[in-house]
């Protein structure tokens, strides 16, 4: 058989005479011509199979979404259950609003004693308490020239090295307590108290004053130093470690007096306080910048009567863990 009427067989059995048959230009013929010789009818079914298609493609995302998204969740109960860490409940706060802090919580947060002498000084007497007294005002002069009024970011520095002695103490005092089998009369957890606060203070600054790249860069550098100083400052001599930090506290509270004096005259502007701010300090929901420096001022006075008070200590011969500690002080 040649290879025409093969083609002619092949026609025939799938219908070939309709098509030849109807007419060129009827509906029948258009809805039945093959798509390659130019159909109108095909188009409309191609692009109804191509719609087809992309819905399913889309439902088949989101079933594979919905089951890697409980596959996450089934994980995660999977391993808190192992090993029997279980996610607390949503916090909320007095009026039932959830609770969106996880660097703190609710019951640590406290309402700031504004009261407190600002004026107290201790006068340096000893040749420790002078050398004590001088390093911080030389540490004051560069700090005055490079930050000039610029008190937010002059404040975030200051955090950073503020910070540092209450850890820095707290953590020789834990290893002591360890080597010694014995207890530290609660200043280990007053000192850590205290290093937390002041990060607090950093984290409020934060988002008040951005720093820039160079100001990071000399957080860096300052902090690295001045842990290193204190860290064998310490181990020296705790009680000029402590007078050291007490003077600097000295200078944290002018420092903010003169921020507040800024803010008062319109010389900064008194945004509104930052929301961890008003959470951390239970301040009023109007609470402005105004009123965030004037409880961190309070809390940097509150570390002033602390270490000054743990250097009188060790002035009079006694060892810290003779006296308990003022914790939850401030």
């Amino acid at each position: 058989m040649s290879t025409r009427m093969a083609g002619s067989a092949i026609l025939r059995h799938v219908g070939g005479v309709r098509l030849f048959t109807a007419s060129a230009t009827s509906p029948a013929a258009a809805a039945a011509r093959p798509f390659l010789a130019g159909g109108d009818a095909v188009p409309v079914v191609w692009g109804l199979r191509l719609m087809s298609t992309s819905s399913v493609a889309a439902t088949e995302e989101a079933a594979k979404a919905e089951a890697k998204k409980a596959g996450a969740e089934k994980k995660e109960v999977v391993v808190n259950s192992y090993w029997g860490i279980e996610q607390s409940k949503k916090l909320v706060r007095e009026d039932g609003t959830e609770w969106k802090w996880t660097c703190f919580r609710p019951w640590e947060t406290y309402t700031a004693d504004t009261s407190i002498d600002l004026t107290k000084h201790h006068v340096p007497k000893t040749l420790l308490d002078k050398i004590a007294y001088w390093t911080v005002k030389s540490l004051r002069f560069p700090t005055d020239i490079f930050f000039q009024r610029r008190y937010g970011c002059r404040a975030m520095m200051l955090e950073t090295v503020a910070a540092v002695p209450g850890m820095v103490g707290g953590m020789l005092l834990h290893l002591r307590s360890l080597r010694r089998f014995e207890q530290s009369g609660g200043w280990i957890r007053a000192l850590l108290e205290e290093a937390e606060n002041e990060r607090m203070h950093l984290m409020t600054f934060m988002e008040v004053a951005k720093p820039k790249w160079y100001e990071r860069a000399l957080v860096i550098s300052v902090q690295g130093v001045f842990f290193n100083a204190y860290f064998l400052g310490y181990l020296l001599s705790p009680k000029f470690a402590h007078r050291v930090v007490g003077y600097l506290e000295e200078e944290a509270i002018h420092s903010y007096t003169e921020f507040l004096k800024d803010l008062e005259d319109g010389k900064i502007d008194n945004v509104p306080a930052p929301a961890i701010a008003i959470d951390y300090w239970r301040l009023p929901a109007n609470a402005t910048l105004k009123d965030v420096v004037t409880v961190v001022r309070a809390d940097e006075a509150h570390h002033r009567d602390v270490n000054h008070f743990a250097s009188d200590i060790h002035y009079q011969g006694m060892e810290l863990k003779q006296t308990p500690a003022p914790i939850g002080y401030h």
